[in-house]
């Protein structure tokens, strides 16, 4: 079983509540999906994630297909036996960590040759072999193969890749042999809004299970991200998903939802967890900071995460400045709690019909957030 419904939208924005049913589990949107790129939400176990209140999470294509490999993830029971989590797991396809993170060796239409970033084997990928290899993982949803480009970038480079990343599109629809799994298609085009139109157009076209906003969260900014999304979200069909990729700074969320999408995934609450800055409803707090050193208040009071429940500030800035992995599990647990619960205001919102006031109210209070040093789309490691 696997279908998307719309359950309620707001009279005065595009946001929507939906509902997200997959084969392994339900998933709740808007939503947001931690990252687990090597097959584990990096620190926690599966319950421990499930707490935080995530549905589903992600995992990725390229360094899967490194190690362990496809065939020994599929004897161990797919990506679900591989990760121990019953819930709903999205796979990207690997194509941003292809351009972000190898030595490329060749790229053409056909596909891209690169050299691992582990050992410097050259390794071939086309739309075709990210499809089955996507295929032998078994996640739930799974994404088509396309070009994510830097920022700035060159007109003719960003023509090139919406090219590709059309043709690839196709391809990967040919190739898809999984019919558990959703394929998704990516629209590309930079912060061109004629070549995010082109695209789109033509993924519509395609008819895929649900469509991705790619290349965004690179260095250009919030104003011209959300001006993107808001373009090309209203480009896409109204019955089906619709995921903004590696976007995850809270007042972007909450913007995004505004343009109508639902599904979110970003490196930014695990990877500053583990480097001592929780995400809070009153701002960020960097957990190392002296003034915390005989603090007995939690990170946050309102919060249920087993950070806040059971340990000071105090404790957890001892735990970081003595070298302990406690520090880095608590605030990544403390900052996927927030996230969900960040999520779930803007479902409650959205079903009361207040949510277009609420996300003016949050997007003035948290306007300042967005210069966080840590970057939300950097290689997409957890």
């Amino acid at each position: 079983m696997k279908y998307f419904e719309v359950i309620r939208t707001d009279s005065h924005s595009a946001a929507r509540r939906g509902r997200l049913v997959t084969p392994y589990g339900i998933a709740e949107t808007p939503a947001f999906m931690p990252v687990g790129t090597r097959g584990s939400v990096k620190g926690l176990l599966p319950a421990m994630v499930r707490q935080t209140g995530a549905q589903i999470i992600l995992a990725n294509t390229y360094h899967l297909l490194l190690r362990p490999g496809p065939d020994i993830v599929a004897a161990l029971g797919d990506l679900h036996g591989l990760m121990g989590w019953e819930g709903p797991i999205l796979t990207d396809s690997g194509g941003y960590q292809v351009f972000s993170l190898s030595t490329l060796n060749r790229i053409g239409d056909d596909g891209v040759e690169f050299a691992s970033h582990i050992d410097g084997a050259k390794i071939y990928l086309d739309a075709r072999i990210a499809t089955e290899t996507q295929n032998r993982l078994g996640a739930d949803i799974i994404m088509c193969f396309d070009e994510c480009t830097p920022w700035p970038c060159p007109q003719r480079h960003l023509e090139k890749a919406v090219e590709r990343t059309i043709r690839w599109a196709e391809q990967c629809k040919a190739a898809h042999a999984n019919g558990r799994q959703m394929l998704f298609g990516i629209v590309q085009g930079g912060v061109d809004k004629a070549l995010r139109s082109r695209c789109a157009a033509a993924l519509v076209l395609m008819d895929f299970d649900g469509y991705a906003i790619g290349g965004l969260s690179v260095g250009e900014g919030h104003d011209l991200m959300t001006a993107t999304v808001r373009h090309t979200a209203a480009l896409l069909p109204e019955n089906k998903p619709r995921y903004l990729m590696g976007v995850g700074m809270p007042v972007d969320i909450v913007e995004a939802v505004r343009a109508g999408v639902d599904m979110f995934d970003c490196v930014l609450p695990t990877r500053n967890g583990r480097n001592a800055f929780a995400f809070t409803a009153d701002g960020p707090m960097r957990m190392r900071n002296s003034a915390f050193s005989r603090d007995t208040e939690p990170i946050e009071a309102e919060c249920p995460c087993p950070a806040c429940r059971q340990f000071s500030r105090g404790a957890i800035r001892h735990f970081f400045n003595v070298g302990e992995m406690l520090g880095p599990i608590l605030v990544t647990l403390h900052n996927l709690t927030y996230y969900q619960r960040l999520m779930g205001e803007i479902r409650t919102h959205i079903e009361q019909g207040t949510f277009n006031a609420w996300a003016d109210a949050f997007g003035e209070k948290h306007k300042t957030e967005n210069q966080c040093e840590l970057t939300s789309n950097e290689g997409k490691m957890p």
